[in-house]
């Protein structure tokens, strides 16, 4: 029987074994395709991330210490800091009004709601810097616990902590004026 753990994955890479590095892109593609996409904004930025995250993963997986880090946690910073990268050299210009969705079926009222309210809370969190954008991502939506995210940012966990109070302050700023609009009939 095959060990498949992420430390073997990790040493097969390193040996230059393509399944290995299918296996473990499988297990972390998609998580890293939502967390680019969510901090960039952009699906094909996001995919363009993800493909140099995964080129790093084949380049370097002979530098991987898994006493530094889980291969999801590395990968994720990975990730972080191309996505970063991306957003300083852009010069993000902010947008007056969200672009066109696809439209949902007919008489979906409650999904077209909800597809509502997550387009609003995206686009506050969106226009959270960025530090705070990224603490709220990796902790919510990654569901990374706070150890791990504050690896891929860098910082200390208190310091993680400080950025995401701050960001979920901000965001209920944001959101507070859209609230009965948002709550509608419940």
């Amino acid at each position: 029987m095959r060990d498949d753990s992420e430390h073997t994955l990790m040493a097969r890479i390193a040996a230059g074994d393509h399944a290995a590095c299918g296996l473990m892109v499988d297990r972390h593609l998609g998580r890293i395709v939502a967390y680019a996409r969510r901090l960039l904004g952009d699906q094909q930025e996001a995919e363009d991330v993800a493909q140099k995250t995964f080129v790093r993963l084949w380049t370097h997986a002979e530098r991987w210490e898994p006493r530094n880090a889980k291969v999801g946690t590395w990968l994720h910073r990975v990730a972080h800091n191309q996505c970063i990268d991306r957003l300083r050299k852009r010069r993000e210009v902010l947008m007056d009004e969200l672009p066109d969705r696809q439209d949902p079926a007919a008489g979906a009222d409650q999904l077209i709601h909800q597809q509502d309210v997550a387009a609003v809370v995206e686009a506050a969190v969106a226009r959270l810097p960025e530090r705070q954008r990224a603490a709220i991502l990796l902790c919510h939506h990654q569901e990374l616990g706070n150890i791990e995210a504050a690896e891929v940012l860098g910082v200390t966990v208190e310091a993680l902590e400080s950025l995401l109070t701050r960001g979920r302050r901000k965001l209920r700023e944001l959101l507070r004026e859209r609230a009965p609009e948002l709550l509608g009939d419940l």
